[in-house]
């Protein structure tokens, strides 16, 4: 695959910015009933009280000629002066099945689960990873396990049967419609971002780059 040039990296660098995820996603959760992250125990920090969510868009790559995108689900705390700690890290397939069940979860008072995989072709490629448990563990499938007030998300890695409770999410109404309303608008924005990053690619050069003796 070609390279990028510097400028053309920083037209990408550009959208990401102006995308601003963060201040566009984020979600108080003071009105809610309480949650929790890093609940496992293998977890790399002590339970957390979450405050407050929001997604963050990290990063644009380019491999095999297909651009991809990557975010993080964040959640923070004024136990940790309001700092983000990440939780999960996915890439542009996630958001719809994940919200969709979400919502069966809440909706049916069941247990919901989501298997992730990787499209056709693309078995080695990281769709989902938990940050819980340490940098970046991938998942085979997550778990929404629905309490009287709060959803519990938890996540099974490939090969492993045991499932690590990684957080909470409130079970409300008014917070499953501001999430759903969130991810609907952080969904667009990602998939617009690919959109410009697919045109960009279009534009690379086809011949292997060498890079200057």
């Amino acid at each position: 695959m070609g390279r990028v040039s510097k400028s053309q990296m920083a037209d990408s660098q550009n959208t990401l910015s102006e995308r601003n995820l963060e201040a566009s996603t984020t979600l108080s959760l003071a009105r809610e009933p309480s949650c929790f992250a890093f609940l496992c125990s293998r977890a790399v920090s002590p339970a957390l009280p979450i405050d407050a969510i929001n997604l963050v868009l990290a990063s644009i790559d380019y491999f095999d000629g297909r651009a991809s995108l990557w975010a993080t689900f964040e959640v923070r705390s004024g136990a940790t002066n309001d700092g983000p700690a990440a939780v999960l890290g996915f890439d542009e397939t996630f958001l719809r099945p994940f919200t969709r069940t979400f919502i069966e979860a809440v909706t049916s008072r069941n247990p919901c689960r989501m298997t992730v995989r990787p499209e056709s072709g693309e078995l080695q490629r990281k769709c989902v990873v938990e940050y819980v448990t340490g940098p970046g563990t991938t998942l085979h499938e997550i778990v929404l396990t629905p309490h009287d007030t709060v959803v519990v998300v938890s996540g099974r890695a490939p090969g492993d049967d045991h499932e690590e409770m990684l957080f909470q999410l409130p079970s409300s109404d008014s917070f499953l419609r501001a999430f759903v309303n969130m991810a609907l608008q952080a969904d667009t924005a990602l998939r617009d971002t690919l959109v410009e990053s697919e045109k960009l690619v279009a534009f690379l050069p086809k011949e292997p780059w060498h890079p200057k003796a």
